[in-house]
């Protein structure tokens, strides 16, 4: 039964020996006339000498003022506009007001036909001025108990009676005068003095643009970012290379169930009549500035599971070369072509913008190439 057992040890200490033997023989190497002899991997590295430099691109983290926004499209439109229509039929006998002009709210801009109408209002006023006199008389009357109470009380509905008439057809007088509701501009009328119009054509439209809103829509996860009294920038295709300062005046409330998005209104001061209603804009909502922002080029970031990742350069061993090392960073606001970085770098630090897949480890030697960044850098 022993024999059972010492066999196999007998047999795996010979095989342990065996691999001690052979990893020795593999690693010696003779000992030259400088020394002793040295593993077989220290040879190799030395044989194959310092390593290889990468030439690279850098930037240098700068300070400068950036814009956390967000990009959108919209329209101009009035901040007051309506299309003046009558409200009854008739024959226009005058217009007082010319094409493109400035009126004022209150000013007569179309007279209708109103000969009956006047003629109705003078009816009126003469049995209001015989229901008056009537009233008077019966109180006088009953004062002296001439007449009963219920010949006062009846002469009395008969003057109210009287007033309502007169109110009536002054009021269907008046509804043939188109009167302008508010300050503004008038456009280009689409009748002449003598047309005859239907009740609710369309006349000429009045437009007050001393200021004018823009509406755009924005992303829902804006919603809670942009507030009332937010500023925003203003492009527009028809003004090229001018820009225009807009505040945000109201959000709404409701969130748009088809496109996921939220209704917002800004209003621009438009005191020189360069804006029309109706131009597109295109709309940059501001919702903070940060004035010493950490920026370097975007093509800098090297993402990484969910990471971001830059190639710093910093001095090698002997202070003479520069070396890569990889630092993770924090980014922040990003705009065209930069990115702020909120951790991890300082300002005057240099990052490699180009050749990052070329520097597998950290302490790579590297070459910086010349090239001359944008402006806007």
């Amino acid at each position: 039964m022993a024999s059972k057992f010492l066999y196999p040890v007998i047999a795996l200490v010979g095989i342990v020996a065996a691999s001690g033997a052979a990893w020795w023989y593999q690693n010696k190497t003779p000992a030259g006339p400088g020394g002793p002899s040295a593993p077989a991997s220290a040879v190799a590295a030395a044989a194959a000498g310092p390593a290889r430099t990468v030439t690279v691109e850098v930037a240098k983290v700068r300070i400068m003022g950036l814009s956390d926004d967000a990009q959108a499209v919209g329209s101009l439109r009035s901040r007051q506009g309506v299309m003046l229509r009558p409200e009854v039929s008739g024959r226009i006998t005058q217009l007082d007001f010319r094409d493109g002009e400035r009126v004022r709210k209150g000013q007569l801009l179309v007279q209708f036909d109103d000969q009956l109408q006047l003629a109705q209002v003078k009816q009126s006023q003469a049995e209001l001025s015989i229901a008056q006199a009537n009233h008077k008389r019966n109180q006088e009357l009953l004062a002296q108990n001439f007449v009963s109470q219920r010949s006062l009380d009846e002469s009395a509905a008969n003057l109210e009676v009287a007033q309502a008439k007169l109110a009536l057809a002054q009021a269907t007088a008046a509804r043939l005068k188109i009167v302008a509701p508010f300050d503004g501009i008038a456009g280009i009328r689409n009748v002449n003095v003598g047309d005859y119009l239907k009740d609710g054509a369309d006349i000429v439209n009045l437009e007050d643009i001393d200021k004018v809103f823009v509406d755009y829509r924005l992303p829902e996860r804006f919603q809670t970012l942009v507030k009332r009294g937010q500023k925003a920038q203003i492009e527009l295709d028809a003004l090229p290379g001018r820009k225009f300062e807009a505040r945000v005046e109201a959000v709404d409330p409701l969130i748009d169930a088809n496109g996921r998005s939220i209704g917002v209104r800004a209003s621009i001061n438009n005191k020189q009549l360069l804006l029309r209603p109706g131009m597109f804009a295109r709309v940059s909502t501001v919702f903070g500035v940060r004035e010493k922002a950490r920026v370097i080029p975007e093509e800098a970031i090297v993402p990484q599971g969910g990471k971001a990742f830059v190639i710093q350069l910093v001095p090698g061993p002997d202070n003479d070369t520069l070396v890569s090392k990889r630092v993770e960073v924090k980014v922040g606001i990003r705009s065209p072509g930069q990115v702020e970085i909120v951790e991890g770098l300082k300002e005057g630090d240099t990052v490699v913008t180009a050749g990052q897949q070329r520097l597998q480890r950290d302490g790579s030697p590297v070459k910086v190439l010349e090239v001359n960044r944008p402006a806007n850098y």
